[in-house]
């Protein structure tokens, strides 16, 4: 084992299987674990800070904690708290129940986590599994290819102020077709507010996919992008720019503005 200090997170909260299964993933490389999670399901909350109310922490076991927070305030808590004696040297993130592909990263709290670890200067991964209507998550697929892709990317140090985003198809380990570098797709992203009553006849909203046209977008996926490689069953490995500066548009504000 090395002496490689890692910090794990999710959004899905600190009882989630994919939690267990990135714990799995980190102790092949290391035997210096933390876990700092929230301690509910906190996905889609984005980069978000918990400002307006106080967090609670909860030591669970040794290197092992709950925040009553955002995967965003995890990260935070752990690096200026709980582990501010000794940083970690590698924040990995996930392993979240469900694919973060083209836009789904700018609402991922799974993504969140790693992105505050690299604004802090630190090296961080977020892990992702797709999955599919009524077919359960392979997360077997996630605990064996997750430490040889790790280990790939850790090869190549990532460079400052850029984070690595890593998605499994939810297919055995055996049928996956192979590791693909991507790009960030495009697709449209199918929303939907229903509307629905409860038991008092009050009615309340409902935000979520329309799941068949979503997993349409992978049919006609553009080449080389993340949801190309997860449409063929392909790991996808697509490395984030916390500059989200659009270089273009900046040259032609200059010579519109000089």
């Amino acid at each position: 084992m090395g002496s490689l200090r890692i910090l794990i997170s999710n959004d899905d909260g600190i009882h989630a299987n994919g939690l267990k299964v990135l714990e799995t993933i980190a102790r092949n490389i290391s035997d210096d674990v933390w876990i700092v999670a929230p301690s509910s399901d906190q996905s889609a909350v984005s980069h978000s800070l918990t400002v307006r109310t106080p967090l609670r922490i909860h030591e669970i076991s040794y290197k092992k904690y709950s925040i009553s927070g955002t995967p965003t305030d995890c990260v935070l808590t752990a690096v200026q708290l709980l582990m501010a004696d000794h940083l970690p040297d590698l924040v990995l993130s996930g392993v979240n129940s469900g694919e973060n592909l083209a836009e789904d990263v700018t609402y991922s709290g799974t993504i969140a986590a790693a992105l505050e670890a690299t604004i802090l200067g630190m090296p961080a991964v977020a892990f992702s599994m797709s999955i599919e209507n009524d077919h359960p998550v392979k997360w077997a697929t996630a605990e064996h290819w997750g430490p040889v892709v790790l280990e790939k990317i850790l090869k190549l140090p990532i460079p400052s102020g850029v984070l690595m985003n890593v998605n499994f198809p939810n297919v055995v380990h055996r049928s996956v077709e192979g590791i693909k570098i991507t790009h960030q797709g495009k697709r449209k992203i199918f929303n939907n507010i229903t509307k629905r009553e409860d038991l008092c006849a009050i009615p309340y909203y409902w935000i979520g996919h329309d799941k068949e046209r979503y997993d349409s977008t992978y049919e006609f996926a553009e080449i080389g992008t993340d949801l190309e490689a997860i449409g063929k069953k392909c790991i996808s490995v697509t490395p984030l720019s916390l500059d989200i500066t659009h270089y273009k548009t900046l040259e032609q504000l200059k010579e519109l503005f000089a």
